[in-house]
């Protein structure tokens, strides 16, 4: 079986004077974390902040894109994607297509060093 482990982290912290040494020392142990893991690991990475989201909003049958994350708080992460589109517009496509049960939202967040 495969899963993703999805890292929740107040953001906020990485852009304070607190954060620099913090950083290098948390990269670090991802890096050793990595290694551990060896053929266990699939893939992953990190992603960019929230101000880089785009989210797809599914409400009845209307499918709406806004700038940021766009969840309520009685949503949880279920899962992800990952894709190798050209560009933001192709991956709004591509995130309107997601099948979901219910009304819901799907986020677009370009990956780390993209």
């Amino acid at each position: 079986m495969k899963y993703a482990l999805l890292i929740y982290e107040n953001e906020a912290f990485y852009g304070t004077e607190k954060a620099g040494p913090k950083i290098e020392e948390i990269v670090g142990k991802h890096m050793a974390f990595a290694g551990e893991l060896g053929p266990k690991r699939i893939g992953g990475a990190g992603l960019k902040s929230t101000a880089a989201t785009t989210t797809v909003r599914t409400a009845g049958n209307r499918k709406t894109v806004h700038d940021g994350p766009f969840a309520e708080a009685r949503e949880q992460l279920g899962g992800f994607y990952l894709i190798d589109v050209a560009n933001l517009d192709e991956a709004i496509e591509v995130a309107k297509k997601v099948p979901i049960l219910q009304d819901g939202a799907i986020e677009i967040r370009p990956l780390l060093g993209q």
